[in-house]
């Protein structure tokens, strides 16, 4: 069989990351000083927030994961240095431990004043800090069937990821409640299976017909296919303590993209389950993160979730060579053994009884191994 190329799988990143006034440690607007700062290093790779306390940044197209290395990288290092220039520090955790939503800005800015009008206090309470990785596709069609088998392993590599175990000074429970918190905005969560990339178009098209959205961006599902760019953006992740623990989880999205491509290939498909399903494994992967458990569709039983991850990086394994990923996703086991972001956030609570520590924590990982 000829070889198959996997060239087209590229990669782009995009993270949040809260602003902290380094003496009260609480989130602090930036009155977007670090976006204008910002541009002036690396021009419309950082952008403002909804909330005045949060930083957006975006990678370049990365043709392989050592290039998207270097970018996240450069760009947290980039933003730390303005931000500690301007007074402020930086950190990245799915929510801050313990400041109150209700005394942040919102950002001056007419679609975040769009979105505050129609969401409201939903909107408003939306104070969290997500990953984003775009994985290039050849073309829609092959988008959209990547996108329906790669549903099933959104909350293998979402419990990888918890990094959000508090809320407003409270431990909440949950190793991400960060997607608690955006589950009341309305296009959130796993989506359907769709049979055809042009019934996915027909319902974005039946959507803004009817002044549900004015556009696609507003569907805010933990995957989409892109309604501008032919990439499948895997939405469902906290934001990471470290630039590390992003880059594997960017390097097993896109070996899941790129193994499902090899069975499409080689006419196989890997099976597609209900929403409904998948949906019991992401909340476990909220709720619990890797130390819980989850339901094996094909065997209807529960199993370990760390099995689970070991039996994931087995299904990918034939594909990360050709990728160049090998190493990266090694670091899979690293995070199994040492706990997710909200493991490690929970640990400091415990040593310490601070959430002003656990800050301080955050704020110490964000550079942290670079």
């Amino acid at each position: 069989m000829a070889s198959i190329s996997y060239k087209h799988f590229t990669i782009g990143i995009e993270e949040e990351y809260m602003v902290i006034d380094p003496e009260t440690r609480e989130l602090k607007s930036h009155e977007q000083k670090i976006v204008q700062e910002g541009e002036k290093i690396i021009k419309d790779k950082v952008k403002a927030e909804m909330h005045q306390a949060v930083v957006e940044v975006g990678t370049d197209i990365c043709q392989n994961i050592d290039e998207a290395f270097l970018d996240v990288s450069n760009l947290r290092k980039t933003i730390s240095m303005i931000a500690g220039d301007l007074g402020l520090a930086v950190g990245a955790s799915g929510t801050h431990p313990f400041s109150h939503w209700e005394r942040q800005l919102i950002t001056d800015h007419v679609r975040y004043s769009e979105i505050v009008k129609e969401l409201q206090e939903a909107a408003r309470s939306n104070l969290i800090f997500g990953l984003h990785v775009h994985i290039g596709m050849e073309n829609r069609e092959m988008a959209i069937h990547i996108a329906n088998s790669a549903r099933y392993f959104l909350p293998h590599i979402f419990a990888l990821s918890t990094n959000s175990p508090f809320w407003e000074g409270r431990s909440t429970g949950y190793k991400s409640y960060r997607t608690k918190i955006f589950d009341k905005f309305p296009r959130t969560g796993i989506p359907d299976f769709f049979d055809t990339i042009e019934a996915y178009d027909n319902y974005v098209k039946i959507l803004v017909k009817t002044n549900c959205i004015d556009n696609a961006k507003k569907i805010w599902w933990d995957l989409r296919v892109h309604p501008f760019f032919n990439t499948v953006e895997f939405r469902i992740c906290d934001v990471p303590l470290t630039v590390y623990e992003t880059i594997t989880i960017a390097a097993l999205f896109q070996a899941i993209c790129a193994k499902l491509y090899k069975l499409r290939m080689q006419n196989l498909n890997f099976i597609s389950y209900p929403r409904m399903l998948i949906n019991e494994n992401k909340w476990r992967a909220s709720r619990y993160g890797i130390e819980g458990s989850m339901i094996d569709f094909g065997k209807e039983i529960e199993v370990n979730t760390r099995i689970l991850i070991y039996e994931l990086l087995d299904f990918i394994d034939d594909v990360t060579s050709p990728l160049g990923i090998r190493n990266t996703i090694g670091y899979v086991h690293k995070i199994l053994d040492e706990g997710t972001g909200a493991d490690r956030q929970l640990k400091v609570f415990e040593e310490t009884l601070s959430t002003p520590a656990v800050v301080d924590y955050i704020q110490s990982q964000f550079l942290s191994g670079l």
